[in-house]
This record gives structure tokens, C-alpha cells and sequence, in this order.
């Protein structure tokens, strides 16, 4: 499709009813009938899962899967795979400096991220009346996948050195990536750093926006969009966020939006935050419209708003749940049409 990125924020600003982004894709598996595990490992049946959807649902654009551990894997580390989850790293693979050091940057098409690449280029392909985006993990959230967590959260304080050469081998890779989704023919990549979320706004922007800055710059054009998510606590984290120059940035139901939308410029995108887990997973139709409602009426004066879930909607997620999301939203849209035309007339 013929796209700029900035005429794509731009329309979203402009449009005069709601627009809608949940981070969903396995949901989709549902409308192909193909069992859950094959998303992760197909970049085929990837690729029809993320076309079903689309057809189906006006979001504002198709998103790959976000897998949190397709990255790591390609750097060596050990990935635990079910038939009702996502894929999880089940062990680190470096914990000194000498093991950092002795690390190497896979390739882009280790592992499983050549069928991530296919199923982008395959989606790419196939959907020409929005944009296709690509998922992909940030440094720092890479980093605490190849590192224990805890080890990685302490070296912050005891040894940022330590920290600095695991995320600069991180971020050249995730460079390369970023590079790989544009090539593929997609418009833009969802970066997702949960991790940053639990450290402090000063170690935010050393340990993380630094290096999703360098993401940013190395992909973002006027033709390619970088959207930074973080569903941790980033109430103190919105200048360091910005600071990485996404076009937009996406927060978790950690978080209240009526918070959050004020810090934003105009023309950053906002989106958010239907609890992913407790609603549009364990909730009934009801309890789906009831909050994708309740947070439509709060956002009602930010332009920039975009509604979305707060985090990747876990497997196991139905698809009648999205419908009722996806239905309050049409019902939202209807009413705020009524009312401003019995309000100003034709």
C-alpha cells in the first residue's frame, strides 16, 4: 500500500469517530480452526491467522504475534513451548561480563524469527487497506530474558557495565530486526518493553529509552512507524518514553489513561489499556463492555487516543469477547455521532 506514516497518525488524529488497536493475534486462531501452538512456529498459518482477523475487525492496523521469547531464542536461550500458552524463555544464558563478552549476535532468521519475517511478509502481501505491524521485543526486556531478572535488575545498581555490553548486543540485533520487518514490506513494528516498567524513570531512560532511541532512529521514516509499548508503572515514565521519538506509545492496565493522555503531545498517539487478563480473557461479553466503554466516556476529549487492550490478549481469549469489545465500540461511535448532530444540527 502506498503509506506514510505521518499521514497514518495523521488520519487517526482527524477521524471523527473512535479508533481502535487491541494487541491480539492468537484470538485469531479461533476464526482458522488451527490449534494454538502453530502460531508461534508458522509463519504460514501465522500469516492467515493475522488475515482472519483483519477481515473481520477494523482495527487500525494487522499486528504480527508478540512473542517474548522469539528473540531470545535466537540468541541461544532455551524456550518452554505449551499447547494453551505463549512460548516462555526457560533459563538465561549469560550471568558475568565473560559470558557477555563470549555472546554472539545471531543473524536475523535464527531460530523462529525467520517465520516471524515470513508471516510479516506474507500479512504485508495480503492487506493493502491498512497498515501491517510488525511485534518485536525491546532491549531491555531482551536483556532480562537472557540474563536472570533479578541478577540483571541488581547489575542496574552494581554493575551497569555489565548491563550497558548485554544491551548494546541486544539493540544490534533488534536493529537488524526492526530492518528485517521493513524489508518485508510491513509499515511499522510494536516494540514491547514490559521490563522498563519496573525500574525507576532515571534507569527508564539509561537502561532502556537510550536504546529503543537508537531502534527508533534506525527504522522509523515516513514510511515506517515505531510504537513503543510498556505496560508496567510509567505514570513517572512519559518523558523518557517520548524521548525515544515513537510515534506512539502504548500503555498497560497498570496504569489509569486519565494520568497518562495529559503528558502527551497532541500528536502522539496514545493507546490503551482494557485489562487483557482479567477482562478480555477471564470476563464475561458483559464485563468486556462494561470497562471498553467506561474508558471510551473517560478518553472522549483526547484526539489522540487510541483503544486498545493493555498488553498482547493471552491464548485462550475468545472471540466473542472481542466482538463485544469491537461492538461497544461501534455503539460509542453511533452515540457521539447522535449527539453532536442533535447538538449542531446538519
Amino acid at each position: 500500500m502506498d503509506f506514510s506514516a505521518t499521514q497514518w497518525v495523521q488520519k487517526i488524529l482527524d477521524a471523527e469517530s473512535r479508533q481502535a488497536m487491541p494487541i491480539t493475534t492468537s484470538v485469531g486462531m479461533e476464526l482458522i480452526d488451527k490449534p494454538l501452538g502453530q502460531i508461534f512456529t508458522d509463519g504460514q498459518v501465522q500469516s492467515e491467522c493475522i488475515v482472519a482477523l483483519a477481515r473481520k475487525y477494523p482495527s487500525v492496523a494487522a499486528l504480527t504475534q508478540m512473542d517474548l521469547s522469539v528473540e531470545a531464542e535466537a540468541f541461544g536461550a532455551p524456550v518452554k513451548f505449551s499447547d494453551t500458552e505463549a512460548p516462555t524463555v526457560s533459563a538465561p544464558v549469560v550471568a558475568d561480563m565473560p559470558g557477555v563478552e563470549a555472546l554472539a549476535v545471531p543473524r536475523v532468521g535464527a531460530g523462529r524469527t525467520w517465520e516471524y519475517i515470513r508471516a510479516a511478509r506474507l500479512v504485508a502481501g495480503q492487506i493493502g487497506d491498512r497498515p501491517t505491524l510488525g511485534g518485536i521485543i525491546g532491549p531491555f526486556s531482551l536483556a532480562c530474558r537472557l540474563m536472570d531478572m533479578g541478577e540483571l535488575m541488581a547489575a542496574t545498581r552494581r554493575d551497569p557495565d555489565l548491563v550497558h555490553a548485554l544491551l548494546e548486543k541486544c539493540t544490534e540485533f533488534l536493529v537488524s530486526y526492526a530492518r528485517a520487518f521493513k524489508e518485508a514490506g510491513v509499515e511499522g513494528v510494536v516494540i514491547a518493553e514490559p521490563a522498563a516498567g519496573l525500574i525507576s524513570p532515571a534507569f527508564c531512560q539509561t537502561f532502556s529509552s537510550d536504546y529503543v532511541k537508537q531502534m527508533v532512529d534506525a527504522a522509523q521514516d515516513e514510511s515506517f512507524v515505531c510504537i513503543l509499548h510498556n505496560c508496567g508503572n510509567t505514570l513517572g515514565q512519559i518523558a523518557s518514553m517520548l524521548f525515544t521519538g515513537a510515534r506512539g506509545l502504548h500503555f498497560g492496565n497498570a496504569v489509569d489513561m486519565n494520568q497518562i493522555m495529559p503528558q502527551l503531545p497532541k500528536e502522539v498517539l496514545g493507546f490503551g489499556n482494557v485489562d487483557p487478563l482479567k477482562v478480555m480473557k477471564l470476563g464475561e461479553a458483559f464485563d468486556v463492555k462494561s470497562r471498553t466503554l467506561e474508558l471510551l466516556e473517560q478518553m472522549t476529549k483526547y484526539k489522540n487516543f487510541v483503544l486498545s487492550t493493555g498488553c498482547e490478549v493471552p491464548p485462550g481469549a475468545t472471540i466473542a469477547n472481542l466482538d463485544a469489545f469491537y461492538k461497544t465500540l461501534d455503539i460509542y461511535n453511533m452515540t457521539q455521532a447522535i449527539r453532536t448532530k442533535w447538538l449542531f444540527g446538519e
